[in-house]
């Protein structure tokens, strides 16, 4: 999961670091509870946001490729989830909501203020200076991809999330997200060879 971000002040660029923490603590009886309180209980929400605001960015970065864009994506997720009514947390996806309502909240913003695309790098970690390189290389490569390639590859390698939800997110058959997916591994595959 996204765990820091931050402009670089000389530019464009975009610096995401990912690691894995707080959901995968998340028990979905929980989740649930806490998103049909969330609207009167600013404890839930806070707990909520903590859970799963790294995983929201992640999406909406996926998506709208603007790191501004994707923290009004975050605000606009956490505000949309206190105006909830009827979300029955026995039969609820918690995750999966939240997942879905910021993929549509990041659909949403890209359409309205339809940005050029920033340059963003996806730091890996290691050596600083060849950290740099990779990331730039990582960065040149994803854009050889199309926008729900991007973002699959995105959810699966940096989100780590599963092709199951990953399709339920992007509201596809799994099986279409694997084929994506694959097909998007092999363009980056056959880049990376070409420009060695």
């Amino acid at each position: 999961m996204l765990a820091d971000t931050k402009t670089n002040p000389g530019g464009d660029l975009i610096i995401l670091a990912f690691n894995q923490e707080s959901e995968a603590s998340a028990d979905i009886g929980e989740v649930n509870r806490l998103i049909s309180t969330c609207n009167t209980s600013k404890d839930s929400l806070e707990q909520l946001y903590i859970m799963f605001k790294s995983t929201v960015f992640a999406i909406a970065f996926g998506i709208t490729s603007d790191y501004h864009l994707s923290e009004d994506c975050v605000a606009e997720t956490f505000v949309r989830l206190t105006q909830i009514k009827g979300f029955n947390p026995r039969k609820g996806d918690g995750k999966g909501f939240i997942l879905t309502t910021a993929r549509n909240v990041a659909l949403e913003l890209r359409r309205r203020y339809k940005k050029e695309i920033n340059n963003y790098i996806i730091q890996s970690y290691g050596d600083a200076e060849q950290t740099v390189e990779d990331s730039i290389y990582i960065n040149q490569l994803l854009k050889h991809l199309n926008d729900k390639q991007k973002q699959i590859v995105v959810l699966k390698c940096c989100a780590e999330m599963t092709f199951k939800e990953i399709a339920k997110i992007m509201k596809c058959p799994e099986t279409t997200v694997k084929s994506r997916y694959k097909r998007a591994m092999n363009i980056l595959q056959e880049k990376a060879g070409a420009d060695k």
